[in-house]
C-alpha cells in the first residue's frame, strides 16, 4: 500500500513540474513574442520615416538596411539617422535581428512594409508546415 502512495505521489509530482515547465516556457516565449512585436512596430516606423525624409525606402539588404537607418549608408548623397523607440537587436554581422537572434527579413512593396521573424524555432517556414512559428508585422 505505501508502494502505491508513494508512486501516486511521484506521478502527481512529476505531472506539477511538467506543467510548471510549460508554464515558464510558455511565459518566456511570449514575452520574446511581445519584443518583437514591439520592436516590428518601431521598426515600422523609422522605415516609414527615412521614406518620408529620402523619399524612397532603404535598398540592398538587411545590413545596408541596418546601415542605412543608422546613418551609416554608402549609398547616395545623404545620410540621416533613424530613432526607433527602444535598442535595436543585432548580430556581429550588423544585420537587425529578433528576440531569438536569428536575422529578420524586411519587404516593401509601394507604400507597404512587411517585417517578418523566423519564431522561437528560428527558421522561416513555408506553407507546407501544419503549425508554423513565424511571425509578421506590416504597416
Amino acid at each position: 500500500m505505501k508502494k502505491i502512495i508513494i508512486s501516486v505521489i511521484a506521478v502527481v509530482l512529476i505531472g506539477m513540474a511538467a506543467i510548471i515547465a510549460v508554464f515558464v516556457i510558455r511565459q518566456r516565449t511570449d514575452a520574446k513574442i511581445a519584443k518583437f512585436t514591439q520592436d516590428a512596430d518601431n521598426l515600422v516606423l523609422g522605415l516609414q520615416q527615412y521614406r518620408e525624409f529620402m523619399g524612397h525606402f532603404p535598398t540592398g539588404s538587411l545590413i545596408e538596411i541596418s546601415k542605412a537607418l543608422s546613418g551609416r549608408s554608402t549609398q547616395g548623397d545623404k545620410a540621416v539617422l533613424i530613432v526607433v523607440g527602444g535598442k535595436t537587436e543585432m548580430n556581429t554581422k550588423g544585420e537587425i535581428v529578433d528576440p531569438w537572434g536569428t536575422p529578420i527579413q524586411i519587404f516593401f512593396s509601394q507604400n507597404g512594409i512587411l517585417i517578418r521573424s523566423a519564431g522561437p524555432n528560428k527558421i522561416f517556414e513555408d506553407t507546407k508546415v501544419l503549425k508554423p512559428d513565424d511571425l509578421y508585422r506590416s504597416s
